[in-house]
């Protein structure tokens, strides 16, 4: 009976909050240290990481940079990690080709803010309001960053999140 009633708040929670429960536990990004390129309307690089994949900017869940030359995000996982996989989720309400041509960089060195670590994916394109999963052989690193090269660009990101095997 216990299992019974523990699978219906799963999917309760599931259904009317949007988020999966089960996924969440191992998103090493929720709850982490963000920072940004810089913050446009109060919409800091924290907002990436709460837990809530809403894509409409307006209400308060994305983050969003300045119009920035090269803008980026970056997300301290605390530790290092064999990371393999991040999704991102991208905003629904409008601009949503401004995520076409991020670049998903892993490691373990603060450099040019972390923007010079592994190149592990490019963005090419993310729907409007979708969450896209990327997945790759395992990157060792504590810092993910998502970083537009080589031009003037707004940066939102709704949600992201790390998944990883922790490294003694």
């Amino acid at each position: 009976m216990k299992f019974r009633m523990d699978m219906r708040v799963v999917l309760f929670l599931t259904l009317f909050t949007g988020m999966c429960v089960a996924d969440s536990k191992g998103d090493l990004a929720l709850g982490a240290t963000a920072v940004q390129s810089s913050t446009f309307e109060g919409a800091g690089a924290q907002r990436a990481v709460d837990g809530n994949r809403d894509s409409n900017f307006t209400l308060g869940s994305c983050s969003h940079t300045k119009w920035d030359s090269d803008p980026w995000w970056r997300v301290d996982l605390g530790k290092a990690y064999e990371v393999t996989r991040v999704s991102i989720t991208n905003r629904g309400d409008g601009s949503t080709q401004r995520i076409n041509g991020a670049q998903i960089r892993i490691g373990n060195s603060l450099e040019n803010n972390g923007n010079n670590n592994e190149l592990v994916e490019t963005v090419e394109f993310i729907p409007a309001g979708v969450t896209k999963i990327f997945t790759f052989k395992p990157i060792n690193g504590r810092y993910v960053n998502i970083f537009i090269p080589g031009r003037n660009e707004y940066l939102t990101l709704c949600e992201v999140k790390v998944f990883a095997d922790y490294l003694d």
